[in-house]
């Protein structure tokens, strides 16, 4: 015989007045009369989990929240419930997936969090951090017997791994201005990918000749972002700053003198790389100097269809440049070459200046039509509307 809303609503008080009281085996007995719900009174699924997983009845436990998420997926306490016992019935994998949307829910804006339920919370966390402990050693050790002929995996096997296991986060391009489809999402370039980097490398010491010139004068370097009086100032730290300051051999597509005139061998070194040629925009190309104490913050260049290249000069212990996931560091006479279309920063924290020789080349990726097309669509947009600053 169906129950009556006055008779659900008294079984439903009883229940939860035994339950507060710590009668968990009264309460689910109580409570389980109310499994088919009643006129404006459903059933109290919830409240039945809680009473079985104090009896210890996992099995009810369970299949009560699951009929109660069924209806409220998003209920806070229920998932942390469902998640601890997933953790007592050792299902590791359901657990994990419990407590992350329970984090998910919790970390919603607006969401009222019961005091109560702060110390589950945090159990969640060490809970997934350790299960993440767990599972890369899981990797590590069943992998370690796959690697072919004794060696590592490859560094795109590597790095997948490491996604995986959570050791690394994964970084794309974000170029701020203008986005090539199609071009492989790599953050670092080896050197040895390219035929003309040995011809300008093996003119280091020259370079550095003009490079030592430059710098005796202590005339030529300007900061390297500087404020314009037609444009809002860019929200940079190191605006007007000397910390980070460029010599300029070539800008916006013309050689910049008397620096470049000073510096003929280097002008001839860069005359071997595959430089852009675009109207009002490149070649580009600086000795950059970072002085000691320097950190150029996290940004993205403005544009997927070049390569950043360093020729190192001044290279001091502590220097380092991350782009994505790594971070190399700079030695003398060997080329760094990276796309800046990926989230990047650098730093000196070492005792000297650091200074580079820095030009950009186009993605080797790119065909002589599309390199014809896209110096258009450069040019294009610079007489509409002026060239775009890079402000670091």
């Amino acid at each position: 015989m169906p129950l009556t809303k006055i008779q659900a609503e008294t079984l439903a008080r009883e229940g939860m007045a035994a339950l507060r009281n710590g009668n968990a085996a009264r309460a689910y007995d109580t409570l389980l009369l109310l499994k088919d719900g009643a006129p404006g009174v459903p059933a109290p699924w919830f409240l039945i989990a809680q009473a079985a997983q104090a009896l210890g009845r996992d099995v009810e436990a369970d299949d009560a929240l699951v009929k109660f998420l069924g209806t409220e997926p998003r209920h806070l306490a229920a998932l942390l419930t469902m998640a601890a016992l997933k953790v007592r019935r050792g299902d590791d994998r359901a657990a994990q997936s419990f407590y992350r949307t329970a984090l998910n829910v919790a970390a919603q804006p607006g969401t009222a969090i019961p005091p109560m339920l702060v110390p589950m919370l945090r159990t969640g966390e060490s809970f997934l951090a350790e299960v993440a402990k767990r599972f890369t050693a899981h990797l590590d050790q069943i992998l370690a017997g796959t690697r072919r002929g004794g060696g590592g995996h490859s560094p795109r096997t590597q790095q997948a791994l490491d996604l995986l296991a959570g050791r690394t986060e994964l970084y794309l391009q974000q170029p701020s201005m203008f986005y090539f489809p199609g071009l492989a999402q790599r953050a670092f370039f080896e050197r040895e990918e390219f035929g003309w980097v040995a011809r300008i490398e093996a003119a280091t010491a020259a370079i550095c000749g003009e490079l030592d010139r430059a710098l005796a004068t202590d005339r030529g370097f300007v900061p390297y972002v500087q404020s314009t009086p037609d444009r809002p100032a860019p929200a940079n730290p190191l605006l007007d700053d000397p910390s980070w300051s460029a010599f300029q051999l070539w800008q916006n597509g013309v050689p910049v003198e008397p620096n470049a005139s000073a510096c003929p061998q280097t002008m001839a070194a860069l005359a071997h790389a595959p430089i852009p040629v675009i109207a009002g925009r490149s070649p580009m190309a600086i000795f950059s100097q970072l002085k000691p104490g320097t950190h150029i913050r996290p940004h993205h260049g403005m544009l997927n269809t070049r390569l950043i290249c360093h020729l190192p000069l001044i290279a001091p212990e502590g220097c380092g440049l991350r782009v994505g996931a790594e971070t190399r560091h700079w030695r003398k006479g060997e080329m760094l070459i990276f796309d800046d279309s990926f989230e990047h920063e650098a730093w000196n924290r070492g005792q000297g200046a650091r200074v580079v020789l820095l030009f950009e080349v186009w993605r080797p990726e790119l065909t002589l039509d599309e390199r014809a097309a896209l110096t258009d669509i450069f040019e294009a947009i610079d007489t509409y509307q002026g060239a775009a600053v890079d402000t670091g």
